[in-house]
């Protein structure tokens, strides 16, 4: 098992111990997508939708997820975090919207996983927003982009 972190010697499951760990500045920015019809990201980008701000909405979710990270993936550790940025973007061509959250922390861990929490939720913060009208919509290309800090440094997807 070697190089999982998450499994010890004999490959028992366990939290990493980062007590040793230098405190420094911690920062990952996720991304992701959802892909809808065009009468679906219509109402999203003129703010017609019965349910409401959409996008404010799943702004709101991903942040809230962030925050809830280590109750949901079992092994995570709780970390305060110090910033969370949500940014959305349609596109009309692909009739999609994109989310990109970048989290940050001053910490013993990385906030990848906050990150590409936040962004999962804040899709389906969209999905569950807009299904009544649109069951047919895709979520893809949940992916980190970069981090930042710790022992290993800076990672930047595709570099």
């Amino acid at each position: 098992m070697s190089g999982l972190t998450h499994f010890d010697a004999s490959g028992q499951a366990h939290m990493v111990d980062v007590g040793d760990k230098e405190v420094s500045r911690r920062r990952a920015v996720a991304q992701g997508s959802i892909r809808m019809l065009p009468a679906t990201l219509a109402l999203i980008r003129d703010g017609h939708h019965k349910k409401g701000d959409v996008l404010g909405i799943a702004r709101i979710a991903a942040i809230m997820a962030s925050k809830r990270t280590a109750d949901l993936i079992p092994l995570c550790h709780p970390i305060a975090l110090t910033r969370v940025a949500v940014e959305f973007a349609l596109d009309e061509a692909a009739s999609s919207v994109s989310i990109a959250v970048t989290a940050e922390c001053s910490g013993q861990t990385g906030v990848e996983m906050e990150a590409l929490t936040a962004a999962s939720v804040g899709l389906l913060t969209i999905y569950d927003m807009c299904k009544a009208v649109d069951r047919g919509m895709v979520i893809s290309a949940v992916q980190l982009l970069e981090k930042e800090g710790g022992k290993s440094g800076h990672w930047k997807a595709g570099a």
